[in-house]
């Protein structure tokens, strides 16, 4: 090759070499002159998500003037040795009616001292510290100056917020598999907790002249229902009907149970971006439900309104108490209306979790044929949402159950729930009121209802599957 050639063909290359210099230069600009503007939406995103966060864990919305002052639960919590009534709730009895501590609330020191047994945890004064320290997940006190409890509320975290098991000595057991099975430990925001005694809790309450004059009943009838409820449930519809029980509970044409519990099971606050409805029964929406659950179940100071609670015969305590269109309020004075927006926000951006117990792979591979295929969930339990994009409601008749907690709601129908991580709330069994033990139960009810014709062999194959679904 001549020496012009060669001259050439380096300056060709040496061309070449700074314009894709000068690309790189140039995209790297642009990039970095990118991420130097901000967005105000992502910012506004993150901002809202943030304040969303702080009200799901730790707003009461004015409560603690229901929960305190007009039951008086503080003194049960307090106890007569601190100037409250009864014997008072240390925190083992706490932690035995599935209220959850946060580790990340705890001074080191008094960490260490919890796990080397120096805290007293039969001594209700110690409940108080808790307290105090803002360690109780979902509950607030308020304090004297000197330190006597005043007022108590409830935050949302109560029952859709659990702590993991890196405690676990603490909770009498050992570290598992699942890590939603701690009562001291790290906060699982979004998990239901299914240990939280609800009713059991509230029936502490010295006074419950309230709830009875509101039912049309006595304090000890009130104490019976909410003591019927159990571990992992609370009946959102009973200040609505008065149905404190279900007279006939049948699944596939069987009498199964007589007379019990209306209460239903607390479900999963994750996994539910782009779901439509949101409850058992689909009341509504994740900020139809919070103003809902806001005002008249956790009694916070708010505007709501729903003309479907005026139906004198469906909801007649609510219509008789105006429930469908609560008090026009000063702005200024309401405490909820204002925080829906961020509260929404948080809980869809709340992570749902991966599955947490093992499942046999090649079994879930034959099961996601038959989810899809021969069993037919699919076209209810749609992926990846796991339940229909759209209106994901279901008469009783077409699961071959009864309608009783149906017709509690506006649709008298049944929502078609997500399935993914079903691993996280294993506790309480399945469907609206746990009637189900465990997921073969469930299986067997469709196999039988939907007549499928699995074997034995399918259904443990879609058991599998079902295990490893995640959102």
């Amino acid at each position: 090759m001549s020496g012009s050639k060669i001259r050439t063909l380096v300056m060709v290359t040496l061309t070449l070499l700074f314009a894709a210099t000068m690309v790189v230069i140039s995209h790297s600009g642009s990039v970095a002159a990118h991420n130097a503007r901000q967005n105000p939406v992502v910012d506004n995103a993150i901002q809202k998500v943030q304040q969303g966060e702080q009200t799901f864990r730790f707003d009461t919305f004015g409560d603690q003037a229901f929960w305190g002052d007009t039951l008086k639960l503080h003194q049960a919590i307090e106890g007569a040795g601190l100037g409250g009534v009864g014997p008072g709730v240390s925190p083992k009895t706490a932690l035995a009616v599935g209220l959850k501590v946060d580790v990340d609330a705890l001074p080191s020191d008094l960490v260490q001292k919890i796990q080397k047994g120096r805290v007293n945890l039969d001594d209700p004064a110690v409940t108080l510290a808790l307290l105090k320290l803002n360690a109780v997940l979902g509950v607030t006190g308020f304090f004297n100056s000197s330190g006597t409890l005043q007022s108590v509320g409830i935050q949302c975290a109560l029952c859709h917020s659990t702590v993991d098991n890196s405690m676990p000595a603490l909770c009498g057991g050992q570290i598992t598999p699942n890590p939603g099975t701690g009562c001291i430990g790290h906060r699982l925001d979004g998990w239901a907790n299914r240990d939280l005694n609800v009713g059991a809790i509230v029936a502490l309450a010295p006074d419950l002249s309230a709830f009875a004059d509101l039912l049309g009943t006595t304090q000890p009838t009130v104490r019976k229902v909410l003591n019927s409820w159990g571990p992992g449930k609370f009946d959102a519809e009973l200040a609505l009907d008065g149905k404190a029980f279900n007279p006939q509970q049948i699944s596939d044409g069987v009498v199964t149970g007589t007379n019990v519990s209306g209460a239903s099971l607390i479900p999963p606050a994750f996994g539910l971006g782009g779901v439509n409805l949101h409850t058992w029964i689909g009341w509504g929406s994740v900020p139809h439900w919070n103003a809902f659950v806001a005002n008249l179940e956790m009694h916070g100071k708010g505007r709501f309104f729903d003309p479907r609670l005026n139906d004198a015969a469906q909801f007649p305590i609510a219509a008789a108490h105006g429930f469908g269109d609560l008090p026009h309020i000063n702005p200024d004075d309401d405490l909820i209306t204002s925080k829906l927006a961020a509260l929404q926000l948080y809980q869809l951006s709340i992570p749902a979790p991966n599955p947490t117990v093992p499942f046999d792979k090649a079994a879930a591979a034959r099961g996601d044929e038959l989810f899809s295929g021969k069993a037919g969930c699919n076209n209810c339990h749609a992926e990846p949402l796991w339940t229909e994009p759209g209106w994901n409601l279901h008469t009783a008749s077409e699961v071959c159950i009864d309608s009783f907690q149906a017709d509690r709601g506006p649709d008298h129908r049944y929502r078609t729930s997500p399935i993914g991580a079903l691993s996280t709330h294993f506790k309480g069994g399945f469907y609206h009121d746990g009637r189900f033990p465990n997921l073969n139960a469930v299986v067997d009810h469709y196999n039988t209802c939907m007549k499928l014709g699995l074997s034995e062999s399918e259904k443990s194959d879609l058991i599998q599957y079902l295990l490893s679904l995640k959102f």
